[in-house]
């Protein structure tokens, strides 16, 4: 290695090449992990968006349908449509986000722009 008397300097730099080789690869091998970590994040973000818009619609659905019992005294046929509300919007919201159906806004289907060409 270095240091020794004994080694020519083209055996140093062989050496050298050899251990920047190796080196090189390891670094490659880092690179391509680092992508697969960040696709299995990017995944897990999207779980939990979807997820969270879900649970949201039901929670405000059920609020909704337990106000209207309280305030209107409607007994369980409010929390029960607003709950069966809340889990359809919550359905359609997971389907929008995940680009399965088309957003009802213009806007959104036309790129940012609307009919006439206008932002």
């Amino acid at each position: 290695m270095v240091g020794k008397p004994e080694d020519s300097p083209e055996a140093r730099l062989k050496e050298l090449g050899n251990s920047l080789k190796g080196r090189r690869r390891s670094d490659e091998d880092i690179k391509a992990a680092d992508e697969r970590a960040s696709e299995t994040r990017k995944g897990y973000a999207m779980a939990v968006k979807l997820s969270s818009e879900f649970i949201a619609a039901v929670i405000v659905g059920a609020i909704l349908g337990w106000l209207l019992d309280n305030f209107a005294a409607t007994g369980p046929w409010g929390m029960i449509v607003f709950l069966l509300l809340g889990f359809c919007a919550g359905v359609l919201n997971v389907m929008r986000a995940a680009g399965l159906v088309a957003s009802p806004h213009p806007v959104d289907r036309l790129g940012g722009r609307d009919k006439n060409g206008r932002l």
